[in-house]
């Protein structure tokens, strides 16, 4: 019985696999390792500017003389902000004085409010249309779903399908009572 029988799962299968690789490499590391602190008691250090070039040792470098250290600068630098632009109000947002009564109660402007409500329910604008067109489609073709997700929507199907067959014996029973 093939139904009973959990699959193995891949992604525990490769991780295994990787895990063992990453303990054997570094198995070898610790050998190599030894063989190179038995073979040298002065460590040798390469330079890497020069991929493949000789060894240099290693020296602990100077303190520099006081006068060749550049003070830091005192005062912060500040870029200059154009205030005019950010203070300036769009032009979608001028009140134009036609819009208002003699009282100052502006007045009833209902196409302004059927574009409201229409910006309301639309929502903001997509900023990567071609993503959204996808995920409307269906999601990218290529991408399976993961296990956990055809498991929850085999899960569904069946749930949906006993409530159905019980709604169905219900109302054929209720059915047949009754006449």
């Amino acid at each position: 019985m093939s139904l009973l029988k959990k699959k193995s799962d891949p992604y525990t299968d490769r991780a295994r696999m990787l895990n063992s690789q990453i303990a054997a490499l570094e198995a070898q590391i610790k050998q190599l390792d030894g063989q190179l602190q038995r073979g040298n008691k002065q460590p040798r250090l390469r330079s890497t500017a020069v991929p493949h070039g000789a060894t240099i040792s290693h020296n602990i470098p100077t303190p520099l003389p006081e006068s060749a250290v550049v003070p830091a600068p005192e005062a912060p630098v500040f870029e200059t902000v154009d205030r005019d632009r950010l203070n300036a109000t769009p032009e979608a947002f001028v009140t134009a004085p036609e819009l208002y009564n003699e009282h100052g109660v502006r007045k009833y402007d209902l196409p302004a409010l059927i574009q409201r409500m229409r910006n309301y329910f639309d929502g903001p604008n997509t900023t990567n249309p071609k993503l959204v067109s996808y995920l409307a489609a269906g999601g990218v073709q290529g991408l399976r779903p993961l296990r956990k997700e055809k498991r929850i929507a085999r899960n569904r199907l069946f749930g949906l399908m006993a409530l159905l067959f019980f709604l169905l014996v219900g109302i054929v029973y209720w059915f047949l009572r009754n006449h």
